[in-house]
């Protein structure tokens, strides 16, 4: 079961400071800002699920520790990966800044982690407004809107390639340039990738094999390097 506190964490605010939302603002601010909206802090055991398909979404999730995913669970019973979260990564941005928009996906712990909940209200609410940083606040909240919403773009990207091949490239080129190295690790294993790509495991494994063999790429296990 997942647990709640209440208490200001700062060994967290750290995590909090390298998001594009909290951007430019000093550790101490932070602390006020979460303090004036209110916020909560959960904990979530593996395999947990911490948003459910077509639930309502009020809340601005950020995943302080721990790591997860937002998974779409198709009529077949087929499950496919959307979004891997790490530390940083935000849950339910999107739909929060919404009205009546019921989430898509579901959202599942990997792992025990520990997510922040800022209440959307409190972030619009009046007596927020009066704070010195709102101003450099409200710019970030729209950065990390933005944000989210391309993820989810390179995300569809890779997804509307016609060949096995082009998803593939698609998606190792993404985390190449989001690594900035040609040389990279993957956080996925093979069912991992086949699903988040959506395509069939063993179209997966040949057509990496094939890359292979044509120069394209090299690989062991997770690590990839594009040639």
């Amino acid at each position: 079961m997942h647990r709640q506190h209440n208490k200001i964490m700062i060994e967290f605010i750290k995590v909090l400071q390298q998001t594009s939302l909290f951007n430019g603002i000093k550790q101490d601010d932070i602390e006020k800002i979460l303090k004036l909206m209110h916020v909560r802090y959960v904990e979530y055991e593996k395999d947990e699920i911490i948003i459910y398909e077509g639930s309502s979404i009020n809340d601005i999730g950020i995943l302080l520790s721990g790591y997860g995913w937002s998974i779409k669970q198709e009529k077949s019973g087929k499950t496919s990966i959307i979004t891997l979260l790490e530390p940083g990564s935000y849950i339910g941005i999107l739909l929060a800044a919404s009205k009546n928009r019921k989430s898509p996906v579901s959202v599942q712990a990997q792992e025990h982690l520990l997510v922040l909940f800022i209440p959307m209200e409190n972030f619009i609410s009046e007596h927020i407004k009066d704070f010195p940083k709102y101003n450099l606040l409200l710019r970030n909240f729209i950065d990390a809107l933005a944000e989210k919403a391309m993820i989810l773009h390179d995300r569809n990207d890779c997804l509307i390639k016609s060949t096995v091949r082009e998803k593939i490239l698609t998606y190792l080129k993404s985390v190449s340039k989001e690594k900035d190295s040609n040389i990279f690790t993957i956080p996925f294993d093979r069912n991992g990738l086949a699903e988040h790509i959506n395509v069939e495991r063993s179209a997966l494994s040949r057509e990496l094999s094939c890359m292979k063999k044509d120069n394209i790429i090299d690989y062991y296990k997770n690590s990839f390097k594009l040639l």
